[in-house]
């Protein structure tokens, strides 16, 4: 069973996640600047065996797609014929980023460490992804 990999696609910088072979714990992997992560996952590509894309989607409070989505669709599509065959699943990501917040707080994490927005963006997209895997699991 190959990996989940999880994106927080930014405009600046995209926070990456992976699973454990066995899909049971999401682990942040790096914060990658934009205009690098597709070269970062074509390298991730060579190294480990990958199943699916989980990709936070960002959506408004009345669930709509968000601003945001104008950015994230093209890279969507991009994904898709860089990695033919490799499922890729969007998911709602708006409470990714309290929620990292959040456990940074909980975890005893400094606040001067907590400001690092590379960090958040690492630890949003594994947030994102363990909920995904939760869900999976569950159903």
């Amino acid at each position: 069973m190959g990996r989940l990999v999880a994106i927080d696609y930014g405009r600046k910088r995209c926070g990456v996640a992976v699973s454990d072979p066995l899909r049971i714990i999401a682990t942040p992997l790096d914060t990658i600047r934009t205009h690098e992560l597709e070269a970062f996952l074509l390298a991730y590509f060579t190294r480990e065996s990958v199943d699916e894309f989980v990709v936070g989607y960002p959506r408004t409070m009345n669930n709509e797609p968000s601003e945001a989505v104008k950015y994230i669709d093209p890279f969507l599509a991009r994904l898709a014929k860089l990695f033919p065959g490799t499922r890729i699943t969007t998911v709602d990501e708006r409470f990714s980023s309290k929620s990292a917040m959040q456990a940074m707080i909980e975890g005893g994490v400094k606040k001067s460490k907590r400001r690092e927005k590379e960090l958040v963006d690492r630890i949003s997209a594994s947030i994102i992804l363990q909920a995904y895997m939760n869900r999976i699991t569950t159903h």
